[in-house]
């Protein structure tokens, strides 16, 4: 049974969100790059030091969902009911990922990101983290039982679908396209194993 918050934690999640929020209302007013750690502290009224205690970096402002889509996306893994195959597990969490990062409110951001080329480069390292992450849940699963090789690529490929199909004219049918390739590398890499007879 999940065990609800306590009122400490509450009140540094809300904290927390309030930063956020406040960093992101300044960035699409004024311009990420004439605000400062210092005005997000000022007008979300707490210290500098409390931004800091929440996140590592300016960019990591932006990208404030980082730890929670990360987490997502290995528990597309590990929470996966008994016997039901990764790709599809996969799927559905990218076209969740998809559907809330092309929504309309989320394309301002999205052009603030790539007009920066501070957050182009953050982003490009949180999807590497993602997928090292993603690599480390699959390598984890003792019905998978695939080299390393293979577990990092094909989390490769999922972060990569992600990116991709977040930036198509048709997300949800570029998902849809691109997971079909997926499914098809990872029945070769499946057959592979099993005609050598490793486990």
């Amino acid at each position: 049974m999940t065990v609800p918050p306590g009122r400490r934690e509450r009140k540094k999640a809300d904290t927390r969100q309030k930063i956020a929020d406040t960093a992101l209302r300044l960035f699409l007013e004024r311009g990420y790059d004439t605000v400062g750690i210092r005005d997000v502290a000022a007008e979300a009224d707490v210290a500098v030091t409390t931004v800091f205690s929440h996140f590592a970096s300016k960019e990591a402002l932006v990208f404030e969902q980082d730890q929670d889509f990360e987490q997502r996306l290995t528990q597309a893994v590990t929470s996966r009911a008994p016997h039901e195959p990764l790709i599809p597990a996969l799927r559905r969490e990218i076209q969740a990922l998809v559907r809330h990062c092309t929504a309309d409110s989320a394309a301002p951001i999205w052009r603030m990101i790539d007009e920066s080329p501070a957050l182009r480069e953050y982003e490009e390292s949180m999807r590497l983290r993602h997928a090292e992450s993603l690599a480390t849940a699959i390598a984890a699963d003792p019905d998978l039982s695939q080299t390393t090789t293979a577990c990092r690529t094909i989390a490769r490929f999922v972060i990569d679908a992600y990116s991709l199909a977040r930036d198509a004219v048709h997300p949800q049918a570029a998902v849809d396209e691109i997971f079909q390739m997926i499914e098809a590398a990872w029945a070769v890499t499946c057959t592979s194993k099993s005609s050598t007879g490793t486990a």
